[in-house]
């Protein structure tokens, strides 16, 4: 987690201290994709969306706008009830929608390719609550919210400083959206997500970064991306639309995602609800490519299953992970970036389940090839919280996922036959030349796990991960330094949330 991690040979010669360097800005995959379905199978799956598209249909609910726009592109109307002859939706996707695309950062150097064969991983994503072992479960305020803009921005492993990382629940819901998108500009320098939950909030999102990055160059480049829910089963509500077009209108990226738990809002089969999820995914990618080409899109997925017991989702199981892996094969065939994947759990506190049941998830992320994976840190009691400690355990995970899909070294240092003909038999390589040349890069070396002796251990206090995790928050927290941000583009901002908070009046709603 700290930005530059030192490791010291045994003789413990300050000369030979070796920094690790410093992770890549976003993850380059070298590893094959994977599908578990064959290209037949995957055709079927298309057909069936299709299908749903063409027979049964997508309500874009009260959105006249929306049903007029989809209408000239040829679609069928029937109230709010939309039919899109067969192969429709695709082509508008395919003729215009980009492969992949840059998001900017205010600092170029953090900027992000979404798509191809890279991978961004950003924080959890919309909980009311958050957790921490000393303070236990509460609302989340703007000080969480602060706190883990800036624990994101000093992680070497997340690439992207997220968008609603928590709800800061102490402040008016018309009016939170302005604290949260100047605390991602104010204390992050990273990419970030805007605001979705009302068009004109989309349209504070757009105006907050244009005075960043001036008017012309957020009109010919993506500085936001957003987070667009399906309702489903097979339908889109009015905000959700309201800010789809808004984003779409300015050019910047939205993540059209059905939110299914198979067995409640889709079949509690994974090619039923591949299929679902893809015609709900390609309407709505389609009407950003109609209201304007070119726009970037993200073909996003969150699919979890449902404990047929209880009826509450559940994380981390195959069934999940297969309907994901479906959905990331199409995203390629479709030729879309792919949003899924996070660090899924039903835990309530940081232990073993939350352990298992992201990891499970975040080995699911890799096997599917998602683009950009929201929820990798901080997930905690099915998405309601966010933990602390979590998060820091989460980002250490992260570290791990980029080295998996890095690939294999098969160059002459990675093949190390040099080392192999100077130990020889019978000998160790401990101090061989190779050895000494690679120990600072050669494995991963995580932040939060003991992997020390029993005996060590116990002269260390007996801590168990998350309370080796809690101290390395407060850490983090207290190492933090705010990024540069130049004073008249900061004022800029402030005089514009003071004149838009003045505007009107405060609500809940």
């Amino acid at each position: 987690m700290p930005r530059e991690r030192r490791r010291r040979r045994k003789d413990n010669d300050d000369t030979k201290a070796q920094v690790i360097p410093k992770p890549p800005t976003y993850i380059k995959r070298k590893i094959p994709h994977y599908s578990i379905l064959s290209d037949n199978e995957l055709s079927i799956i298309e057909n069936n969306a299709d299908t749903i598209l063409e027979e049964i249909g997508i309500v874009f609910s009260e959105d006249e706008e929306s049903l007029e726009i989809l209408a000239s592109a040829g679609a069928k109307i029937d109230g709010d009830r939309v039919r899109f002859p067969r192969g429709l939706c695709r082509k508008l996707i395919q003729d215009s929608a980009p492969r992949e695309f840059k998001q900017h950062a205010r600092n170029p150097e953090k900027s992000v390719m979404i798509g191809g064969n890279n991978m961004v991983l950003a924080p959890a994503y919309g909980s009311p609550f958050v957790h921490s072992l000393d303070k236990g479960r509460r609302y989340a305020s703007i000080e969480d919210f602060r706190n883990f803009v800036k624990l994101a921005y000093m992680s070497d492993n997340l690439h992207h400083s997220g968008g609603t990382i928590c709800e800061p629940c102490d402040l008016p819901v018309n009016k939170r959206h302005f604290d949260m998108i100047y605390s991602h500009i104010k204390y992050s320098d990273k990419p970030f997500m805007g605001s979705v939950t009302a068009s004109d909030r989309a349209q504070d999102s757009v105006n907050m970064v244009k005075i960043v990055f001036g008017d012309e160059f957020v009109d010919s480049n993506c500085v936001l991306i957003s987070l667009i829910n399906a309702s489903s089963p097979m339908a889109f509500d009015a905000t959700m639309l309201g800010s789809l077009k808004v984003y779409a209108r300015n050019n910047q990226a939205t993540i059209v995602t059905p939110f299914i738990v198979a067995g409640a809002m889709a079949p509690v089969t994974a090619a039923g609800v591949a299929a679902q999820s893809l015609a709900e995914g390609m309407a709505g990618m389609a009407l950003t490519q109609i209201i304007r080409p070119g726009a970037p899109v993200v073909y996003g997925n969150f699919v979890t299953a449902m404990s047929m017991k209880s009826g509450a989702p559940t994380f981390g199981t195959p069934e999940a992970g297969h309907m994901m892996n479906i959905s990331g094969a199409i995203a390629r065939r479709l030729g879309v970036p792919f949003r899924s994947g996070g660090g899924f759990n039903g835990a309530k506190l940081p232990d073993a389940q939350a352990g298992y049941e992201a990891a499970n998830t975040l080995q699911a992320t890799i096997n599917s090839s998602v683009n950009f994976n929201l929820h990798t840190a901080g997930w905690l009691e099915g998405g309601l919280c966010m933990s602390y400690e979590k998060f820091i355990i989460d980002c250490d995970q992260a570290g791990m996922m980029r080295v998996s899909v890095e690939g294999v070294d098969m160059g002459d240092n990675g093949q190390a036959m040099d080392a192999i003909r100077e130990v020889g038999p019978q000998s160790h390589f401990l101090g061989c030349e190779h050895t000494e040349r690679n120990f600072k890069t050669a494995f991963y070396m995580s932040d939060v796990m003991d992997d020390n002796s029993f005996e060590q251990w116990v002269e260390d206090g007996s801590r168990d991960t998350a309370t080796i995790a809690s101290e390395k928050y407060k850490q983090i927290l207290n190492s933090y330094e705010l990024p540069a941000l130049d004073s008249d583009i900061d004022k800029a901002l402030l005089d514009y949330i003071e004149s838009r908070k003045s505007s009107f009046e405060d609500s809940n709603i």
